[in-house]
């Protein structure tokens, strides 16, 4: 039918817009995309306010502001750049804010959600004055692969400890967990099925495990059954604004450094993934092999997280999960903008956060952090200069159980080595200053709280 009216020439607005023509596509097979994409993204919807939720935010406005910050990232993804990539709220942001910055640090997470929105403000001046593209050209590669691969070795750890796989001990801080504690079993059975699903290339692999994982719950009552599938939108109050209404307490210099982690994180995570799915779709590079259109997309990107501070969730980020949709034939803005679609649709599953408990999530986040850390492939581990800064910045993430702390030892030791080994011509100019930035950070964060209670 979708073809039929092509033919007409009813749908020639799409054709304006998107040129589907020139990209070799048809709206079938975009709308397919966007589907596929977003199954392969879902998850999403639920293991944001579970992550978000251990910081005291509620979980049902955290599912709303989840679904809205995807639907405007993607939308405007396909409306300004034309690209069939989607953008959501994402794993890694979500884990430092609530395990670094509230939980470890102890600020409120409503203070915590101010230096969201201010970074988001921020960060949206730099894309307008092009600032971004500059700096992010400026970190070499390898430590952007770093941290690539330090936050998705986060993330599964993260996984493993919600799953009951690793717990703390007091003799080598962690152990193996109890293979006799049920929930662990189930834990477990996600993770082979999902395996097992991803290695066997199957789209919305991801989300069909959470899926077993969770009617497995159900049927072993480990997950009790919720009383309602379809419900009407949960209220957004409990986090809207809230960003906005505390940025006067933005005062401690400790929180001015939260706000700069978060900025420099989403500063170059988006753009590493778009240059990522770029070789995957050839039509958007152009003959110098660079992304057209590349400030319109980072333009997006920086939109929507300004939209999702409002709405009250962490910075949203370009999603690797669209190769799925672009390996079924996406091209287009049309397959972004069906994903937004999907998203807005979704709000009215709320009920089924009630059985997306830890267990649920724990394999997402260690078959997430699979493919985050596999990122290390291309660090150049044969030049001791750029192994050692790298490897710090993997390690440091989990091993302090801080982002920050492994993007800084990193960024710190880069420089040294590098200057060790008489490669000062490869260093640029730029890093010096994130040296002194990151100096000025671990001081703020680690060791003038420490003066101010002697």
């Amino acid at each position: 039918m979708l073809n039929s009216l092509d033919n007409r020439g009813n749908l020639s607005l799409l054709e304006r817009l998107f040129h589907l023509e020139e990209a070799k596509t048809n709206v079938r097979r975009e709308i397919l995309a966007g589907l596929t994409t977003f199954v392969s993204m879902a998850y999403i919807l639920f293991v944001n306010p579970q992550v978000l939720g251990d910081s005291g935010m509620n979980k049902g406005s955290l599912f709303t502001a989840t679904a809205l910050t995807a639907v405007v990232g993607s939308v405007l993804m396909g409306i300004l750049a034309n690209y069939p990539i989607a953008i959501a709220p994402g794993l890694g942001d979500n884990a430092f804010f609530s395990y670094s910055v509230v939980i470890a640090m102890g600020i409120p997470w409503q203070t915590a959600m101010a230096g969201v929105f201010v970074a988001s403000l921020i960060f949206l001046v730099l894309s307008l004055m092009k600032i971004r593209e500059v700096v992010i050209n400026a970190i070499p590669k390898d430590l952007k692969l770093a941290v690539a691969s330090g936050l998705g070795i986060f993330i599964a750890f993260v996984g493993l400890q919600g799953g009951g796989l690793i717990t703390a001990s007091k003799d080598s801080l962690v152990a193996i967990g109890s293979f006799t504690n049920p929930t662990t079993l189930l834990t477990i059975a996600g993770l082979l099925v999902t395996a097992i699903l991803m290695a066997r290339k199957v789209p919305g692999s991801i989300f069909i495990g959470m899926v077993f994982t969770t009617v497995a719950g159900l049927v072993t009552k480990l997950i009790p059954a919720p009383a309602h599938i379809i419900s009407g939108i949960p209220s957004l109050k409990p986090t809207f604004g809230v960003g906005v209404a505390h940025i006067v307490d933005i005062k401690e210099p400790q929180l001015w450094a939260v706000v700069i982690i978060f900025l420099l994180v989403a500063f170059f995570d988006t753009a590493g993934t778009l240059i990522g799915l770029a070789e995957q779709v050839d039509v958007m590079q152009d003959k110098d092999g660079k992304m057209p259109r590349i400030g319109h997309a980072l333009m997006a990107d920086s939109i929507s997280m300004v939209s999702g501070a409002v709405f009250g969730t962490t910075p949203p980020t370009a999603y690797v999960e669209s190769s799925a949709g672009i390996a079924v034939g996406g091209r287009t803005g049309l397959t972004s903008i069906t994903v937004g679609v999907l998203f807005a649709l979704s709000m009215f599953f709320s009920p089924l956060l009630s059985v997306v408990t830890g267990n649920v999530t724990a394999p997402v986040l260690i078959i997430v952090g699979t493919l985050m850390a596999q990122s290390m492939r291309g660090i150049q581990w044969d030049r001791f200069e750029i192994a050692l800064p790298a490897f710090l910045t993997i390690v440091g993430m989990p091993l302090t159980y801080n982002i920050s702390y492994g993007i800084a030892f990193g960024f710190l030791v880069y420089p040294i080595t590098m200057l060790a080994a008489g490669k000062r011509k490869e260093i640029n100019p730029i890093m010096y200053g994130l040296f002194v930035v990151f100096v000025i950070l671990l001081y703020i964060i680690n060791i003038l709280p420490k003066a101010s209670l002697a």
